[in-house]
């Protein structure tokens, strides 16, 4: 949740008063709640009805000077946050501050109203982004079902999360649609530590035209419609994890821009001269396998091993059948409790047939036949007809074999397009392979790709 400068509480001591209220005018002005002292024990006495977010305090006081308040008060709350002013302004000072927790430090006298008001919204917007985080990372957790029952049957993969979720190492996971990748990968960030957001991108779910300025942002008046500058996924995930799922769908033409991230943790917004810095902690997910396509040379080899650092292959859940029916109640419980149905559990008979079907869809396919049982179940106990299973089953299997053969004809039509756009570009250029290549709007690897595996002859 957001913090408000109007409920951003700050104690302003200094035993010369006149410029403690300096200090307190120019942060009342900018909407801070402020509270001016003279007497640091006063800030003591005030600290738990007070609750300051930020003690500004001046270094040399009789009786308690800077260095021990600050000493007192992040025994008190580590999480209060400290500005030291000081008319001895030197490195050592300030070096010395630091290191027992203060925040910054600013100089008396004040060369401006200015440098108290960075100073001061540089730690406001800190500790707001840190509260967001918080909250994110609440929300995040609160519809997760328990740790014992994501992993069950795959004991051996949490403790390889356990393991490296601390450490900043690429993280690629494998598993058939529907094993949870991205629940698994939640986790990860969770287990982590890291104080950024999670932040998600589906890489099969955005056009290619626009994927690379959603990764990478870009600058204003980079192309047509860029009436602002926009930050990239990669550049939110600061301080924290950024999850590539369906990494495989990522177009050959992108993936050398993706793997100067993961390789230099290093980016170009669009449009911008300026090479941007990310450490967000790269996650990615796959149902498909990358070896094959680095044979096939549809994925980059290069990106492949960068990528592969920590593979992790998540078992189907018909891989783990015995634990069908915990994972099964527990989805009852869910759902039902969503729906406003008063269910006590699933009958012996519906959950022999869930424990006995192949789970072509796994968890999520398993989700999808729980709601619809209970929709239209009016009993206390869940019964799972056996028509509904193997209507959805027969269902899954047309789908599969028309997307296939859709697929077919689709890849066929584009190839031939493709061959024969090429060819003209050829002509026209009297076969410069570099020219024909801008007129295509690809880069020359791409083209000379195209050629061989088309076959086509200059």
């Amino acid at each position: 949740m957001n913090i408000t400068r109007e409920n951003y509480r700050i104690i302003v001591v200094d035993d010369e008063r006149s410029f403690m209220m300096l200090i307190v005018k120019i942060l009342e002005t900018e909407g801070y709640m402020v509270k001016g002292v003279t007497d640091p024990q006063e800030v003591l006495n005030t600290l738990e009805s007070f609750s300051p977010n930020l003690i500004i305090s001046d270094l040399k006081m009789p009786k308690i000077d800077g260095i021990k308040l600050l000493e007192t008060v992040k025994k008190k709350n580590a999480d209060i946050d400290f500005i030291l002013i000081t008319a001895f302004a030197t490195v050592e000072t300030a070096v010395s501050a630091i290191k027992m927790g203060a925040s910054d430090y600013i100089t008396k006298p004040l060369k401006s109203p200015e440098q108290v008001r960075i100073v001061v919204d540089k730690i406001f917007e800190k500790q707001n982004l840190i509260a967001e985080n918080i909250h994110l990372k609440s929300e995040l957790l609160k519809d997760m079902p328990p740790l014992e029952l994501i992993f069950a049957g795959m004991k051996n993969i949490f403790d390889e999360i356990k393991s490296v979720a601390p450490i900043d190492s690429t993280i690629i996971l494998y598993g058939e649609t529907g094993t949870g990748k991205t629940l698994l990968a939640k986790v990860i960030h969770n287990l982590s530590g890291r104080k950024g957001p999670f932040v998600e991108i589906n890489c099969a779910a955005i056009p290619e035209n626009l994927l690379e300025s959603e990764l990478f942002g870009y600058e204003k008046g980079a192309f047509t419609g860029a009436l602002s500058q926009k930050k990239g996924k990669f550049e939110i995930a600061q301080d924290g994890t950024i999850f590539l799922d369906e990494i495989s769908e990522i177009p050959l033409s992108l993936q050398p821009k993706l793997l100067k991230v993961v390789q230099e943790k290093a980016f170009d917004r669009l449009g911008s001269v300026n090479t941007l810095k990310t450490n967000a902690r790269i996650i990615a997910a796959t149902n498909r396998n990358l070896k094959e396509m680095v044979t096939e040379k549809t994925f980059r080899e290069d990106l492949y091993f960068r990528l592969n650092v920590f593979p992790i292959k998540l078992l189907s859940l018909r891989e783990r059948k015995e634990h069908i029916p915990e994972i099964a109640n527990f989805l009852a419980k869910k759902i039902s409790a969503r729906l406003g149905k008063n269910i006590i559990g699933i009958s012996h008979d519906s959950m022999d047939r869930l424990v006995n079907y192949q789970w072509p869809g796994n968890v999520r396919e398993l989700e999808n036949i729980i709601e619809r049982s209970i929709i239209i179940n009016n009993g206390l106990e869940i019964d799972i007809p056996k028509r509904l299973i193997d209507d959805i089953s027969i269902l899954s299997k047309q789908k599969t074999d028309n997307a296939d053969s859709e697929m077919s004809g689709f890849n066929g039509d584009i190839r031939s397009i493709e061959k024969k756009a090429i060819q003209d570009a050829l002509r026209k250029t009297s076969g410069n392979r570099k020219m024909a290549a801008e007129i295509l709007g690809i880069s020359l690897r791409s083209l000379q790709y195209k050629i061989k595996d088309y076959g086509i002859k200059d």
